[in-house]
Order: structure tokens, then sequence, then C-alpha cells
């Protein structure tokens, strides 16, 4: 039987100690990648390395992915993906350091446009969690539309760029990604028992855990805000809203494959949505 995440039964302190770990476990398998690139930036802000700490981070990345593929970790799609979601944010970040949103101080062999290329990766990184934790947690969605998200998706990358020249239309397109998604369940597999919750609601989580990593980051050296190059301060709170679109940006382009794949669409004993029932119900009647 389903369980609903939110249902406050689910909050008793027995229940939620067993849901709590094998959720934790499943998530620190999913993060590997992650975790893997953020000890190299924790080692390399304090060893001394006989080359240039964002060449170092670019090998290391690189044999990452070469053993995590080697050793099955990730499947050869898998690290197509990673890839791609390698060049799409090695493209933002190429902008973003030209406009002056942020700075790559250091000098490396392996800096394109003020941009080292292991900046990508970290962009990687969010893609290869979404991927692992498709497989491990057995991933389903309901009441979910690809092409309105698809385009949504692509309007909120745009806006990454264009909100330099025009109006910075973030709230809207999270607006709209909000009324798109009403409705819309992830369905997850923990310790055997299958749940449900709102896919917006993943969304915000997960931007705002990117928003803790990316306070860590910084404080490490990773990149630096104009703000903090002469002393680290803490990243404004409004980046959570940004990492919540580039989640459901890095969430589509995962989604596309996995409908290509046939595993997008809630198993037989997922419960779809109230407006996931009520768009089928519609187009049955249309088809009538």
């Amino acid at each position: 039987m389903e369980r609903d995440v939110l249902d406050p039964e689910r909050w008793r302190w027995g229940r939620l100690w067993r849901f709590g770990v094998g959720f934790a476990w499943l998530e620190l398998q999913s993060l590997a990648f992650a975790l893997a690139i953020f000890a190299a930036l924790a080692v390399t802000s304090v060893v001394e390395l006989p080359i240039a700490r964002y060449d170092a981070l670019l090998l290391f990345a690189l044999v990452l992915t070469a053993v995590l593929w080697a050793t099955g970790w990730e499947t050869t799609r898998e690290v197509g993906v990673i890839l791609l979601f390698h060049l799409v944010g090695l493209g933002l970040e190429l902008f973003k350091v030209h406009v002056g949103s942020w700075v790559y101080p250091d000098e490396a062999w392996s800096k394109v446009g003020g941009v080292p290329l292991y900046a990508g990766f970290m962009y990687a990184a969010v893609g290869s969690y979404i991927v692992q934790a498709w497989r491990r947690f057995d991933l389903r969605v309901t009441g979910f539309r690809l092409w309105p998200m698809t385009l949504l998706a692509v309007a909120a990358y745009a806006n990454f760029f264009t909100h330099h020249w025009i109006p910075d239309l973030r709230w809207v397109i999270a607006a709209g990604f909000l009324l798109e998604l009403r409705g819309t369940l992830v369905h997850l597999t923990v310790r055997e028992h299958r749940y449900r919750m709102p896919l917006a609601l993943s969304f915000v989580a997960i931007g705002l855990a990117l928003w803790c990593a990316e306070n860590a980051a910084t404080l490490l050296g990773a990149w630096a805000y104009p703000d903090q190059l002469l002393r680290w301060t803490m990243v404004h709170v409004g980046k959570v809203g940004s990492w919540a679109l580039l989640v459901s940006l890095s969430f589509v382009i995962v989604a596309a494959l996995k409908h290509l794949e046939g595993v997008l669409d809630g198993l037989p004993d997922d419960a779809p949505s109230a407006v996931a029932r009520r768009r089928a119900e519609r187009r049955a009647q249309r088809a009538s």
C-alpha cells in the first residue's frame, strides 16, 4: 500500500526513524559523484599540489567519471546524461563569468574564458544525483506533462541569460512551474515501501540543499561572488529560487530520457493525483 510522505502518521518517531535511515542511505548512494567532488574541493583547499588546483580538480572529475562508469555505478547512458549536464552548465558558466556574476580567481591551464573546465562537473553532479536517485528510489511520476514542462525548462534556462537585459522573469516562470505541477506526484520506494509526495515540493527541497552546498563550495573557494572576494559571506537566500529552477530544468532533462526508456510514468500501484485523474477523464471524453 502506497503511503503519503506528508501524512502526519508518518511523522511518529518510530516510523520517521525507519523511513529516515532508509532514505538517507539511498540518498548517500545517489550523491556519490557529488560527495566525491566536494571531498576533492575540501582536500585541494588545504593540500599544496604540484599543479594548479583547478587543473587537479578537472583531472579528478574525469578519473572519477571513468571509475564510476567502469565499475558499473554509472551506466553508459547515465554518463551521457552527465556529459549533457556538463555542457549545459559550462555554457551558463562562460556567460555568467563574462558578465561578472561570479569569478574563478585562481590561475589554471584548463581555464577557458575565465572558467575552469572542472566547473561543468558541478552541474554534472546534479544530473548524476537525479539519474542515480531515479534508479535507486525507483522513481516514477504521475500527472506529469513532458512538453509543457520542457517549454518552462527552456524558458528557465534562457532567463539565466536574458535577465541581464530584460526584466527578470524567474518568478513568473516559477509560477508557471507551480501551476503546471499542481497535483503532480513523485513516487519512490524506501525499505520496500512505496511513498508519494508533490513533485514541486521535492524541487524546492533540493533547491534548498543546493543553496547550502553552494555556501560550502564558495567557502572552500570553488568560485566566488563579487562580495566574497575580500572575505567570505553567506550566499543570498534568494539563490534558493534560482537553484529550484535549475533543479526543475535538470529534472526535465532526465525525465525526457526516462520517457524514452519507458520508466517515467507511475507504476500500476502508484496512485495518480486528482489532477491527473481529471486530465485522463477529459482525454477519454474527447476520444469518445
